[in-house]
């Protein structure tokens, strides 16, 4: 038997997006398999409620039961960091690595390894979020030594809806964000379509599109030792940053 690559995914209780979409990714790669394990996220704001979502005990407890499965990696495939601040990843990533042996990524983290390594630091970023979040997201990009040079927001309080999104309606903010000639586009959200439409909206556009889906699936690859080149399909990131 080939030895198996176990992929691990912390999820929002209400997402329906990543889930088929990191499958269908890794679908052409036989021997690497995800696996995912739920906490409560139902909102997306600023209000007291919604920001506990994202303390420690919720993402240990579900990474202590990816743990039971013998995961090589262990991922967050969501993107609170970026209103909650990049740290927030960073300490995650410690906590779940001494809590279960495991090592541990993240979607914003990757997104912004991405960003450093490509030079592509001058990027727009699109979201379903409420205005409240996409400005502490680009005020914490602004702050961190990137430049946010345009931005297309919903204003939507989600999270469930974010999975409503039409890929259609997807496209088109990548469209208008890339008036602004941006070095990258980053789509950022994991319950939104963006990872399925990045291929053809590079196409279209001439702009490396970042699906924060297909970061941290790009970077648990890579922690594992997986040459993404086999990811097909999923735009450039998996072509361009392999090994």
């Amino acid at each position: 038997m080939t030895k198996r690559v176990l992929l691990g995914m912390l999820t929002p209780s209400s997402n329906t997006v990543l889930e088929p979409v990191t499958s269908a990714m890794l679908s052409g790669l036989p021997e690497v398999s995800a696996h995912f394990g739920r906490f409560t996220v139902k909102e997306i704001s600023l209000r007291a409620a919604a920001l506990d979502q994202f303390t420690d005990a919720p993402f240990l407890d579900a990474a202590r039961l990816l743990a039971d499965a013998k995961l090589n990696v262990i991922g967050w495939n969501g993107t609170s960091a970026g209103w909650l601040g990049f740290d927030a990843d960073e300490r995650l990533c410690s906590t779940v690595a001494a809590e279960t042996g495991i090592p541990a990524c993240t979607s914003m983290l990757a997104l912004n390894e991405i960003l450093e390594t490509t030079g592509r630091k001058r990027f727009a970023i699109v979201s379903p979020y409420l205005d409240e979040i996409q400005e502490r997201m680009v005020a914490n990009y602004n702050a961190a030594g990137f430049e946010v040079v345009a931005e297309r927001h919903l204003n939507d309080r989600g999270n469930f809806s974010f999975s409503e999104i039409t890929e259609e309606r997807i496209e088109r903010m990548c469209a208008e964000v890339a008036e602004a000639k941006p070095d990258a586009i980053a789509i950022i959200c994991t319950n939104m379509r963006g990872a399925p439409v990045a291929e053809r909206v590079e196409k279209a556009l001439g702009i490396p599109v970042y699906d924060t889906v297909s970061t941290v699936v790009w970077k648990a690859l890579r922690m594992t030792g997986v040459d993404t080149r086999r990811v097909e399909g999923w735009g450039s990131l998996f072509r361009e940053l392999h090994g």
